[in-house]
């Protein structure tokens, strides 16, 4: 094997992938301009969304009005509910989103409050749908409000004081520093968002020099070089991992301007929490998780190079491809459920030993043992992974397969 050879395959492999526009598309534009696209422009479109579902006066309907004319008045004056006759089939009135929630007064409801029995009061509504939620939850405190004020009348007119029914008070702290609680939310999704990036950005150069190559006719033109095969397949591998490193590099780029211009932008609208979650972003941490992260992008670059050299077509390579960025993507999923913790046995375990050792190191947990094994089990696959690359291009079946 000659480095001089692997140098020149990787800058010539490097150069026509830079003059395809597809992987320009799937390697620039996408994280560049997907990320700041995605952040803004899904999250004002969710914002704007939730206001316009807040701000609307929904429709709700009382049945067994006539048990209580005192809260059929009250819920006819409030201001934020409109109210409707009501139907017997109040249910499907709900499901068909006529109404978006009804709430059901049992026979002789004023009478039993009287007397100090208890009873209770149903509220319908469609789970799921965020309209019905606001309305379902605007009765609940109506009916809340009610209850409480009944208590305190009933109180006051027995000379006990109001204070009875909170002998103490309940107070939670949060001893966590700010720069624990952002890296607690975002250690799940940032091993993920890079893994994911990862296979994007190679994906489709690594399909393109294997089996791109097979369907062109251009294999076996390359094969009559005078380059040896492992040279050949490293510098078509190295290319591969620069299209996947900087497809991630480009799009943490892109999310660090994203953030700072969030804040340029929202210093004086956004809340303080968003702010201080975006202040608090650990440099020291994302380099962290990025280094850890590397041995992975290797293993995945080289199995999605042996993808390309196993299929007869890029077609068939592609429908390979899908279900392997299936199983890349579910134990980084599994890794960020909540519970799921590292230890020995999950330090094994790759792509999810990866994902774990990135939440904990987003959260200032450095634990140098486990991520010393995590980073030398990854290492291990990733040389498993691109030694069985080289050794299936050694391999004229699978190379010239029909």
């Amino acid at each position: 094997m000659s480095w001089r050879a692997t140098r020149i395959v990787f800058g010539k492999e490097l150069r026509d992938s830079l003059r395809d526009r597809r992987t320009i598309i799937s390697m620039i534009v996408v994280p560049v301009l997907g990320i700041p696209l995605l952040m803004f422009g899904v999250g004002a479109l969710t914002v704007k969304t939730m206001m316009k579902a807040r701000a609307e006066v929904p429709r709700v309907m009382v049945v067994g009005a006539e048990n209580s004319p005192q809260v059929q008045a009250a819920l006819h004056d409030a201001k934020n509910l409109q109210l409707v006759p009501a139907s017997a089939d109040f249910t499907n009135a709900v499901v068909e989103k006529r109404v978006r929630a009804v709430v059901r007064l049992p026979a002789d409801f004023d009478a039993a409050v009287a007397r100090g029995e208890p009873s209770q009061v149903e509220i319908f509504e469609y789970q799921g749908d965020v309209k019905s939620d606001f309305a379902a939850g605007d009765l609940d405190q109506f009916f809340s409000n009610l209850r409480d004020t009944t208590v305190r009348e009933r109180l006051t007119a027995r000379g006990v004081p109001v204070a009875v029914l909170k002998p103490f008070s309940i107070q939670r702290q949060n001893v966590a520093p700010p720069a624990k609680v952002t890296g607690s939310l975002l250690g799940g999704l940032l091993p993920y968002f890079i893994i994911v990036l990862c296979l994007t950005g190679a994906m489709y150069p690594a399909l393109d020099v294997t089996a791109g190559e097979k369907e062109r006719g251009t294999m076996e033109t390359i094969l009559c070089c005078p380059v040896a095969r492992t040279s050949l397949v490293l510098g078509k591998f190295l290319m591969v991992l620069t299209a996947s490193l900087g497809t991630v590099i480009l799009a943490l780029l892109s999310l660090s301007g994203t953030f700072l211009f969030a804040k340029h932008v929202g210093a004086h609208s956004l809340p303080p929490a968003v702010l201080q979650s975006i202040t608090t972003l650990d440099p020291g941490a994302l380099a962290g998780v990025f280094l850890m992260l590397l041995p992975v992008a290797v293993m995945l670059s080289a199995l999605l190079l042996m993808v390309g050299l196993i299929a007869k077509n890029f077609r068939e390579a592609q429908s390979y491809a899908g279900p392997l960025m299936l199983v890349a993507v579910v134990p980084s999923i599994a890794a960020a459920l909540p519970g799921v913790e590292l230890n020995y046995r999950l330090a094994w375990v790759p792509l999810v030993n990866a994902c774990l050792a990135g939440k904990e190191m987003m959260t200032g947990i450095w634990h140098w043992n486990y991520l010393a094994l995590i980073f030398a089990s990854a290492s291990l696959y990733a040389a498993a992974a691109l030694a069985a690359a080289v050794w299936l291009f050694h391999r004229e079946a699978v190379l010239f397969r029909s």
